[in-house]
């Protein structure tokens, strides 16, 4: 894993003052005016580097990019960078060698800004190791966690209940008709034909209760006679040239008077 680990880079100043500081003589801590901030000891280039959860400060020279020192970091705020008690410019850090020697240094930054960039990108990249070791943690616990068996035994089954189910052409049933005298009737059968219920014979109260009108009593012989004779005089007077001033209604004028006046006769009629 650590082959596969690369190196970002956090934060690069061009400018940095290094200097060398006496030892602390007591608890209270690093003052920056007991330094010689007008002579510093060497000047460089500042690069804050990361390689896992490691951070890493490298003094570097501004020409060439030779590394003059180098400050492994494994917590922050830590024994490894320090603040000074008078100012928020400077720093205390402690540098090794590939050998295990370390030593106690002093760093400045002429300009404020600067100073503040280089906490910051301390302060993330530890951040960053907090988040992740603690999804570390969640994980090794959820997989020493015992898992649930979940899945059907040999032999077991499960039995649903589901109502309201469709037919199996995927229609829902039909809801009866109801006709108008309260009579549900079902539907007719898909594809079958619908049976005329016959007519029922009528019955003798009907047959009873009917009454046939009386026959018309017809007239003597020689009145007929005369309807029909005056009925075709027009046919006959059509042959002969007719004059303008000819009535051509009288003759039906004359066949109606013809006929005779019928007495009324009693009628068998059953008045509603």
């Amino acid at each position: 894993a650590a082959e596969l680990e690369y190196e970002s880079v956090l934060c690069v100043k061009p400018d940095v003052n290094v200097y060398r500081i006496p030892p602390r003589t007591s608890n209270r801590g690093y003052r920056a005016s007991d330094w010689k901030l007008d002579n510093p000891d060497w000047t460089g280039r500042l690069r804050v580097t990361s390689k896992g959860k490691t951070a890493y400060i490298k003094l570097e020279d501004k020409v060439s990019g030779e590394l003059f020192a180098q400050a492994p970091i494994d917590q922050y705020p830590g024994i490894a960078v320090e603040t000074v008690a008078d100012s928020s410019r400077y720093f205390v850090i402690r540098i090794q060698d590939g050998t295990g020697r370390s030593a106690f240094i002093g760093i400045g930054f002429t300009d404020r800004g600067d100073a503040f960039d280089f906490n910051v990108s301390l302060q993330d990249h530890f951040k960053w190791v907090k988040q992740e070791t603690e999804i570390s943690k969640e994980s090794q616990e959820v997989d020493t966690r015992p898992k649930l068996d979940l899945g059907f035994k040999e032999g077991q089954t499960i039995k649903l209940n589901i109502g309201n189910m469709t037919s199996k052409k995927g229609g829902a049933a039909k809801p009866r008709v109801s006709g108008s005298g309260g009579l549900s009737l079902l539907p007719p059968p898909p594809g079958g034909k619908i049976a005329v219920p016959p007519i029922p014979p009528p019955s003798s109260t009907a047959i009873a209760n009917h009454v046939t009108p009386p026959p018309v009593q017809k007239s003597s012989n020689a009145s007929n006679a005369d309807i029909l004779l005056d009925l075709d005089a027009p046919a006959a007077a059509s042959k002969a040239p007719v004059s303008a001033t000819t009535d051509l209604w009288g003759d039906f004028s004359t066949a109606t008077s013809a006929v005779p006046n019928q007495a009324p006769q009693q009628s068998n009629w059953v008045q509603f």
